[in-house]
């Protein structure tokens, strides 16, 4: 049996809006199917780095609207 991972100190940005959108990206927090069901084997500097392209990765697939 392996050792219990830590709980990651950097939460998900999952806000409840669980909707993938034509982009192939959630509604809610704009990741990647693949992010969000890799979301807690991830490192902090991983999370971290997927957290800070979220504001453009929103603006990038709202842009037309």
């Amino acid at each position: 049996m392996s050792a219990a991972q830590p709980w990651p100190t950097i939460e998900s940005p999952c806000i409840n809006i669980c909707t993938l959108g034509e982009s192939g990206h959630c509604l809610g927090c704009f990741r990647t199917p693949e992010e969000i069901g890799a979301w807690l084997s991830y490192t902090d500097q991983e999370r971290k780095a997927i957290i800070d392209t979220l504001s453009a990765r929103a603006a990038r697939l709202f842009e037309d609207e």
